[in-house]
């Protein structure tokens, strides 16, 4: 038996069957779609060639674009479905995608690969299916072709999600926003794989000439296999040269979002207000003891039959009657009497000298005067609100000069906000289906055209200014001049270049509107930088003066991020400053003047608008203030009237004319008013400049302390009794011996106090106190010479029964001279009011509502609100109030704020370019990376978006795969990118080492050309419009100095929100200078935005309040102490009064809505002042008194001053302070009326109630070397028992 026949053939049949089932997918050849372009799809964009064949080998001259774009194909013989023209589209094509995204290369390389795969991929027939053709006549060829019309490509969802994940996060450096945001078609938040991939695809966008239609799936439909290439993280190196992308274009390798610190807990007890509680606890405590210790010493009296005017530590004082020796007089006794008795020898002796010599006296008195007032001539006015806000010194004024003299200063800002109140929200349909989109109403048609045409009124407004012709093209910030002048306008019209025909502009047919003014707009507020819509309008977004124009910047009241529902439209138009050059800016001043009557007269039913321009704030405050002169008169008049009336004395009606000292009143005010104008001239000789705060404050100050002198004077020489054989002259000179120690004690403590407060850096506190405190001493020179003559005079007048005022004229009515009176005020506080407040019963009542009301403003001081608002130095019916408002209502960005690194950085070096820097490489602690990561929290930071980088754009324009940086390569000028010409090459090779970033010489020789770059439709990242004034150049432009990075805080609307921006972004600052290492180097980072100079003081003023009013009131014990004969418990209760006063303005403060600002502050110091003089004239009264007790010092001190000190200080500036109630400045009624009417009402009450109670407590006993020599002087004369009521 045998094989069986044909077993081995049917073995070899098997074999050979299953290689031919393995052959087809073994040989079979890769395919194209097509291959080459034909036809002209529209403008310069072509159809590709249907082709169906195997892949074509690739001419060598198109290698280097190859390697350059599609590197994976690059293999073998490089067989590839597409030609060099296009790899060249391309490229052309891919220039837009690689300025954006090429910042994060495992981004860029997962988008290339998507276009590589589609273009040139040799296995194109795998996942593209064409679906529609058009036929094609080569006329070079003289072939008959295909022009693909339509295809479908098959995607792997992988890969499109992976690519969306890798590039969702990328940066756009000078427009602020992700750069998907102007390559999507969508908002960044509406962005996903598909809508992403769909958009590029789509035929609508304006750059794909045939429609692509995108199929994603990971698995095979239809037969074809998804383009489903492996991608690359934005957390993984693309190749060895390269590394992640940066944080700032990657959330996943910074890790979590940033979170701000949480806040700090309340300080509570038993659930309340922690201050509250212990406040209230240590009154509740006090009373206690108090009402205790006044009870044991009732019932001690009541058990003993002591009287009740016994000092509660029986200490009886040593009276003028006991002529035995109660104790013995220590050395600071006679020291303090030696003292007292040396001020009152020498004003006495210098009263009479005055009174014997008036001529001379007044003569030198008004010489003096006119000397000072000589220094009129060189008077100046500051009304800079910087200089009246910040010191030269200051942080904020320093770092204010180093921005003006590196980068220009601020520019100055015109602004008007629009409403439509009569227009209704309307609705949009897009074409060919989408969601309804809602249009807020001013964003009607109709409205914008009028808005334009208000546009174009203002563009072409025109002022004149010596014999020149300003219009605002003449004025305005151009950053392209002078390739393109025009002006910098920020504004929503600006998205349509200002033109009427491009708002108009309009894509349709008779049946449907394909693209409008609504598609163009949609599209700009989410790629405001595009110079291409990419709607079939294909109209640019970027404004006319080639910047991008930010929607938060131009609409206003919309709702998240949805600016179709925009309420308001915000117009900004940046004007040049220029404060070195007067004519200049007398140029812009005028054009705003007219800027601001234009727009008063504005009328357009459906047009409601707020404006504002740079000189608006300066010109409202000065037209308050001319405004507010006839209040201030009338204040000034009701005062001056009162004091002339009240000086006087009437005995009868027939004395009226006698009697009355109307022309003494005037000449006591007119020495007041000396005394400021001579510390006006005095300081004007030194070129101190004047402010409105001393304007306006110092006359009510040295108003209410010279009037209380001389009420004080007059009052006393009235009361006083001449003695026996004593002269006029005598009389006088001992009246003056016993009131001026006071005067005195009073002034120098106040000009001290106010001396010393010119320590404060503040500028509005260091000039107050500087011309207050010349002042109160200029005036208490005055009158203690001037005065006392013209009240010598006054007497002789009234003595010789002369009228007043019309001295020549004698009355008839004949006395036996001047008699002495005690006025009826006089005789209340003596007989009724101190006798009623020194009851045993009452005293303890006053201390316990006194202490109260301390401890009240002691729990609510730490609530006063820090700050002015802005919108309170305008008068009521100021136009700038409705634009403070709106601003308020409608804008949805701060102000802009500057990061500054100083110069001395070396940008050149990769170090020094990672610390900077937020993309590929950069340190993730850099310079932009932190600033970056504070506007993911700006709710907390205050920092509103991510920074403009100019050094990051620099790096993406550089590029050798960019279009942008190109020169001559005859000349090696710069060649822009707009430039067809075959002897432009670009910057750098493409190379490994060209692909790296430049440094050293590179760095600085592409630099300048980068700035000069103006963008343009082949290359946006230019940097001139947005970067031309962010780096300084020196040493003739081979080295960089000062540089910035800009952004924007968030919308900051109380003077809370402007003071904590501030705060934290000079925290940022110093933290991005810690950890860049620079901390020990010559230079810093800090933040600069044009408010901080006005808002600085705010983060010290707590500080300084406290220290100038610690100053104040060491330098007021420190003088009382000495002019009270040295008497250190006297001057510890008058500081304990005075601070009690302080402590309760404060709570006044609170209580009243006054905010504590550089104006409130000014009046806590004045009010420092004026509480001496409630306090001093009394204190002093009582240590001088020779009564028995304490309560009977009191009596005696309240009975001699009381009455002079409320009717020369209390009511004087009560008729002057209601008058302030109707100024129409709110800036009068609140820091004023407000704080003068509590300034007064509180030094009134302490310093007449609880003052006198308090030292009838714990006054001083008494000095028992003043009452022996008292005892000596008055023996066995009448005035010994004239010492006693």
């Amino acid at each position: 038996m045998g094989t069986p026949q044909g077993s081995p053939g049917r073995g070899g049949l098997g074999f050979l069957f299953l290689l031919l089932l393995l052959l087809p997918v073994r040989v079979l050849p890769q395919m194209c779609v097509w291959y080459g372009e034909c036809g002209v799809a529209s403008g310069d964009k072509r159809y590709n060639c249907a082709y169906d064949g195997p892949p074509k080998a690739l001419p060598e001259d198109g290698y280097d674009l190859m390697q350059e774009l599609c590197p994976g194909l690059f293999f073998g013989n490089v067989s590839t479905c597409c030609d060099v023209h296009q790899l060249q589209t391309l490229k052309n094509n891919l220039q837009l995608p690689l300025q954006f995204l090429s910042r994060c290369p495992s981004c860029f390389y997962n988008l290339i690969n998507l276009f590589c795969e589609l273009t040139c991929s040799p296995d194109q027939s795998d996942f593209l299916n064409v679906t529609s053709t058009i036929p094609y006549y080569d006329p070079i060829l003289k072939k008959n072709k295909s022009s693909i019309t339509e295809l479908q490509y098959f995607i792997g969802d992988r890969f499109a999600n992976a690519m969306y994940n890798a590039c969702k996060d990328v940066e756009a450096p000078s427009s602020n926003v992700k750069a998907l945001g102007l390559l999507c078609g969508k908002d960044v938040k509406d962005c996903n794989a598909t809508n992403w991939i769909e958009y590029m695809f789509s035929k609508d966008n304006g750059q794909t000439p045939f429609s692509i239609i995108p199929i994603f799936s990971d698995v095979p439909v239809h037969g074809m296999n998804p383009m489903n290439n492996a991608t690359k993280g934005c957390n993984e190196s693309m190749d060895d040269s390269t590394g992640p992308c940066s944080c700032q274009d990657c959330s996943i390798v910074c890790g979590p979002k940033p979170q701000p610190p949480p806040l700090p807990p309340p300080w509570l007890l038993f659930g309340l207000d922690a201050v509250y509680v212990i406040m209230w606890i240590s009154y509740m405590g006090f009373l206690l003891i108090f009402f205790a210790l006044v009870f044991g010493v009732w019932c001690y009296r009541r058990r003993h039959f002591v009287s009740e005017y016994t000092p509660i530590d029986s200490n009886v004082a040593f009276s003028v009657n006991s002529h035995g020796d109660n104790g013995k007089i220590t050395c600071g006794e006679r020291l303090g009497e030696r003292f007292e008795n040396g001020l009152r020898m020498t004003f006495t002796s210098w009263g009479a000298f005055c009174v014997r010599n008036p001529r001379p006296v007044i003569l030198f008195s008004v010489v003096f005067i006119a000397m000072c007032c000589s220094g009129f001539v060189y008077i100046k006015a500051t009304t800079n609100p910087v200089d009246l806000w910040s010191a030269p010194s200051s942080q904020a004024r320093k770092e204010k000069e180093y921005f003006d003299t590196h980068f220009g200063p601020f520019f100055r800002t015109e602004q008007v906000i629009i409403q439509a109140p009569k227009s209704h929200p309307e609705t949009y349909s897009p074409y060919p289906s989408g969601d309804d989109v809602p249009f807020g109403p001013p964003l009607t048609k109709d409205i914008l055209h009028q808005v334009l045409d208000l546009q174009d009124a203002i563009v072409n407004i025109t002022a004149s200014y010596d014999n020149e012709t300003v219009m605002l093209k003449d004025i305005c910030l151009a950053p392209l001049a002078p390739y393109n002048n025009n002006c910098t306008i920020l504004s929503v019209l600006n998205y349509f270049q200002n033109s009427h025909s491009v708002l108009d502009h309009t894509v349709g047919d008779e049946f449907f509107v394909y693209a409008d003014y609504h598609t163009h707009f949609l599209y700009c507020v989410r790629a405001p930088a595009s110079l291409n819509d990419t709607s079939l309008l294909h109209d640019p977004c970027l404004g006319t003066f080639g910047g991008p124009v930010f929607p938060w910047l131009v609409l206003g009241g919309y709702d998240d991020d949805n600016y179709n529902n925009a309420t308001a439209l915000v117009i900004t138009l940046p004007v040049n400053n220029y404060y070195n050059d007067s004519k200049k800016l007398m140029k812009a001043l005028a054009w705003e003047k007219e800027f601001i009557n234009f727009l008063k007269s504005y009328n357009n039913s459906n047009l409601t608008i707020s404006f504002s321009a740079e000189r608006s704030i300066e010109d409202e405050i000065n037209r308050e203030s001319n405004s507010d002169i006839s209040v201030v008169l009338i204040s000034y008049l009701v005062m001056f009237v009162y004091i002339s009336i009240a000086l006087g004395h009437i005995q009868s009606c027939r004395r009226l004319l006698v009697d009355s000292k109307i022309s003494l009143g005037i000449a006591g005010i007119l020495i007041v008013l000396s005394s400021v104008a001579c510390s006006v001239g005095i300081f004007s000789y030194f070129g101190i400049p004047l402010t409105l705060i001393v304007i306006e404050v110092i006359p009510f100050l040295v108003l209410a302390i010279g009037v209380d002198n001389i009420f004080i004077m007059v009052q006393t020489l009235q009361r006083d009794e001449r003695l026996q054989g004593e002269t006029l002259d005598q009389q006088i000179g001992r009246v003056l011996g016993d009131v001026a120690p006071g005067m005195f004690l009073s002034s120098l403590s106040e000009t001290v106090a106010f001396f010393l407060g010119t320590l404060s850096t503040m500028p509005a506190v260091h000039t107050f106190s500087l011309f207050a405190g010349m002042a109160v001493l200029i005036d208490f020179i005055l009158q203690v010479t001037c005065f006392v003559s013209l009240l010598g005079l006054d007497i002789k007048r009234q003595e010789r029964n002369r009228l007043d005022i019309l001295c020549c004229i004698k009355s008839s009515e004949e006395t036996g001279g001047v008699q002495h009176s005690e006025s009826m005020l006089f005789l209340f506080f003596k007989n009724q009011f101190s006798l009623y407040l020194l009851k045993d019963w009452m005293r303890p009542i006053v201390i316990a509502v006194f202490v109260g009301i301390l401890s009240f403003s002691a729990a609510v001081m730490h609530n006063v609100e820090i700050g002015l608002d802005q919108s309170l130095s305008m008068p009521d019916d100021s136009y700038v109030i409705d634009h403070f408002s709106h601003i308020s209502k409608y804008l949805h960005a701060g102000p802009p704020v500057y990061f500054i690194l100083e110069e001395g950085h070396n940008y050149t070096s990769l170090e020094g370019q990672n610390m900077v820097c937020g993309g590929m490489g950069c340190n993730n602690d850099s310079l932009v990376q932190q600033v970056f990561n504070a506007a993911e929290i700006g709710g907390y930071t205050r920092i509103g978006y991510a920074p403009s980088s100019w050094i990051d754009d620099y790096f993406d324009w550089v590029k050798p795969q960019s279009s942008c940086c190109r020169v001559y390569n005859t000349t090696g000028q710069f060649c822009n990118a707009s430039v067809s010409d075959p002897s432009c090459t670009s910057c750098r090779p493409l190379t490994q080492e060209g692909k790296q970033r430049p440094q050293g010489k590179d760095f600085m020789t592409f630099l300048p050309m980068f700035l000069s770059d103006n963008p343009n439709p082949k290359c946006g990242k230019g940097g001139h419009a947005a970067y031309n004034s962010a780096v300084n150049f020196i040493n003739n432009k081979t080295d960089i100095g000062a540089t910035y990075f800009m952004t924007y805080h968030t919308v900051l609307k109380t003077s809370s929100d402007f003071i904590d921006a501030m705060r934290k972004a000079r925290i940022i600052a110093d933290n991005i200078t810690e950890t860049m290492g620079i901390k020990e180097k010559n230079y810093r980072v800090f933040p600069y935005s044009v408010f901080y100079v006005f808002y600085e003081q705010y983060l010290t003023i707590v500080h300084d309040a406290i220290f100038n009013l610690c100053i104040s009131l060491g330098s007021i014990f420190l003088v009382t102490t000495v002019l009270l004969g040295f008497e250190v418990w006297a001057a510890v209760v008058v500081s304990i009064t005075i601070a009690m006063i302080i402590v309760n303005m404060f709570g006044v403060m609170w209580l009243w809505g006054i905010s504590l600002n550089a104006v409130s502050l000014v009046n806590l110091v004045m009010s420092c002042g004026i509480a001496v003089e409630f306090c001093s004239h009394v204190t002093r009264a009582f240590t001088v008194s020779t009564k028995g007790s304490r309560v009977e010092r009191a009596e005696e001190a309240l009975s001699h001053m009381g009455s002079s000190v409320f009717s020369g200080i209390t009511l004087t500036k009560f008729g002057g302070i209601v008058v302030l109630a109707f100024s129409k400045s709110q800036i009068f009624k609140i820091f004023y009326f407000r704080m003068y009417l509590a300034m007064v009402v509180l030094g009134a009450t302490h310093g007449l109630i609880f003052l006198p109670v308090l030292l009838s407590y714990i006054g001083p006993s008494v000095n028992k070397a003043k009452t022996r020599a008292a005892q000596e002087r008055t023996r066995g004369t009448e005035r010994e028992r004239l010492l006693y009521f």
